[in-house]
């Protein structure tokens, strides 16, 4: 089987033809319980599958969040693989946020898990957190790059308990999240070098909050220079509009991936009212991220 294009290049196009939203499906139980739905798995098979009917097909990407699935067990596990096949199926893009991080074989069982072709468990992306040092983060790096997907590696995250650690520096007044993105940006201008796209999108991406003000400034983060799609939370129904946009990003802008689900998902369980409200959501955050 050929390796698909790289997630970089996929992502920009799926941007492309749907605008820069990623549908959040976040099963939470009060959310179940105000679909009218039961908080287990039988539940939480309706609550995807009508997300997916509202918004697959119509949007950049979905990122189930892993943990709402975990919650329920192996019955919950395996409504998260039906997630994954049936965006493949659609031709939307699965962002898996299991924010998984960890060394040595244990990382790479994570990998294998849900970058490895033919797993169940392996969409497009994972989110990863780079918090034992970036370097161990390479299985997951060197799985995605060898399969076409993509990773998001935690960067600068909105909640307050993160700065302690992102915004720390090391002995040479370095910011940990400035490694971070310095890390990412390496990995991109060797892959897009080595696919001859020196001006194209790399396929390591960032998360950072839509809401951490000039953090990235303030911490010299180059977010433009990273040259990787840019994950964030935060847009439009958290706080986030076309100024909060322009603070945090500045010129990477058009790298941003805007990720919202309270917005889009407090329109169901009506399907068309969820699109309709997807829609809306990836309109306002192209108007916000022009």
């Amino acid at each position: 089987m050929s390796t698909p294009a790289p997630f970089g290049a996929r992502l920009a196009a799926a941007v492309g033809a749907h605008g820069p939203l990623c549908v959040g499906i976040d099963p939470h139980p009060g959310l179940l319980a105000a679909w009218g739905l039961a908080d287990d798995a039988a539940g939480l098979r309706t609550f995807v599958q009508r997300v997916l009917e509202a918004v697959a097909g119509h949007v950049a990407a979905v990122k189930p969040q892993s943990a709402l699935f975990e919650r329920h067990g192996a019955a919950g596990v395996a409504v998260l693989e039906e997630v994954v096949a049936a965006g493949r199926e659609a031709g939307t893009l699965v962002v898996v946020d299991a924010k998984r991080g960890d060394i040595g074989s244990t990382m790479a069982g994570y990998a294998d898990a849900y970058l490895r072709d033919g797993s169940p468990l392996a969409g497009d992306a994972l989110t990863v957190s780079p918090y034992l040092g970036f370097g161990s983060l390479a299985p997951a790096v060197e799985a995605a790059l060898a399969t076409g997907r993509g990773l998001f590696v935690l960067a600068l995250t909105s909640n307050p308990e993160g700065a302690a650690v992102q915004h720390a520096r090391d002995a040479s007044g370095r910011a940990v999240a400035a490694t971070v993105a310095a890390e990412a940006a390496a990995l991109n201008a060797a892959e897009l070098a080595a696919a001859g796209t020196p001006d194209g999108t790399g396929s390591v991406g960032l998360v950072v909050g839509a809401t951490v003000g000039d953090a990235p400034a303030r911490l010299g983060l180059d977010l433009a220079a990273v040259r990787g799609p840019l994950l964030a939370p935060g847009v439009g129904a958290q706080g986030a509009g076309p100024a909060e946009l322009a603070a945090v990003f500045g010129d990477a802008r058009r790298h941003v991936l805007a990720s919202s689900s309270r917005g889009v998902l407090a329109a169901g369980p009506d399907v068309p009212a969820l699109r309709a409200a997807a829609r809306r959501a990836a309109d306002e955050a192209g108007a916000a991220l022009r």
